[in-house]
């Protein structure tokens, strides 16, 4: 077993209320992808509120939603997000938020028995916006090993 973790956080602006019509489709989806990664190879802990779900925390505000979770390996992360039903939500994302102006998900390691709050979480993503890829904050399209950002 790794002594670290992949950890990742992923932001949405909403083109509408998340209980409006418009969002219908993908809270009716919600449970069922979530269950998807509760049970996927890899997976370690997602943020959730009481509801199973993290669409009422407004760390990024009201207009956003937040997904933030651990992973055992990048690979098990990067294959449940791009190999598994979950493609399905992916390519509907127009429909229901609104395209970013800037980064919206990075990635960073962890030691295997830290579990990162939002604001470790808006940290991350702040360094990669103002500095790019590095061992800090990075992308699965610039992702750099454990031993390259081994947290201290």
């Amino acid at each position: 077993m790794s002594k670290y973790h992949i950890a990742q956080l992923n932001i949405a602006t909403l083109l509408a209320p998340i209980d409006s019509p418009q969002l219908s489709d993908f809270v009716a989806n919600l449970d069922r992808i979530n269950a998807l990664a509760d049970e996927a190879p890899g997976f370690v802990w997602r943020l959730q509120t009481e509801d199973g779900d993290a669409t009422s925390i407004d760390y990024f505000g009201s207009d956003k939603i937040v997904n933030l979770s651990l992973w055992d390996s990048i690979e098990a992360l990067h294959k449940y997000v791009y190999r598994s039903a979950h493609v399905e939500i992916m390519r509907r994302k127009k429909e229901w938020f609104d395209k970013m102006g800037e980064a919206y998900m990075v990635l960073w390691w962890v030691p295997a028995d830290h579990i990162p709050s939002i604001e470790e979480a808006a940290q991350k993503l702040n360094i990669l916006r103002e500095h790019g890829p590095t061992t800090e904050a990075f992308t699965f399209k610039k992702p750099f090993p454990v031993s390259a950002g081994r947290p201290a």
